[in-house]
């Protein structure tokens, strides 16, 4: 019988962009099976968190339906308790052998639990950033571009701009 090969990636993924889109893109190519965690998926409507796990989880699944990658989406919420969260992700999730992540905490707490970690090589980070694409919706630049055309109809459709816009407003 084959070993399956089932990594997990966790991001916030706001909004899900073309450079979690390239780094999910060359770790399919590595793994069988991805699971694609949707961090904090308990915050929503902030200027840091707009976006709801059901919309970026529709952001993910529009934007890899058409590539050959068998692949699992999977709201993981936070919890304040850092010794057993992993424990908690593990419940959630298939099993899983390897961990891709960029945050030194989650390297350290999926590390202490003996398991294979790897740091995904950024793509165009310069470039790519959920804080500079919600940075230049605020501010009416083009964001567009740097986004799978699915996520851009994905956040037309929930008026994602207006609500960072208004979520901007000041109360006096």
């Amino acid at each position: 019988m084959k070993h399956t090969t089932r990594a997990l990636i966790i991001g916030r993924w706001q909004p899900f962009h073309n450079g979690h889109y390239e780094i999910i893109k060359k770790i399919s190519q590595e793994v069988d099976e991805l699971i694609i965690g949707i961090g904090s998926s308990q915050r929503s409507h902030s200027l840091k968190d707009p976006f709801t796990a059901g919309e970026r989880m529709m952001m993910i699944s529009k934007s890899l339906e058409n590539l050959n990658i068998r692949y699992y989406t999977i709201p993981i919420s936070d919890i304040d308790f850092n010794a057993i969260w992993v424990s908690c992700v593990e419940a959630l999730t298939p099993p899983f052998n390897q961990v891709y992540t960029g945050n030194s905490l989650v390297r350290e707490l999926f590390t202490e639990k003996g398991y294979v970690v790897k740091k995904p090589e950024l793509y165009n980070r310069a470039e790519y950033s959920g804080t500079k694409i919600r940075e230049k919706m605020l501010n009416n630049e083009n964001w567009e571009h740097l986004v799978p055309k699915s996520v851009v109809d994905v956040i037309n459709e929930i008026d994602g701009v207006g609500r960072i816009k208004r979520l901007n407003e000041k109360d006096y």
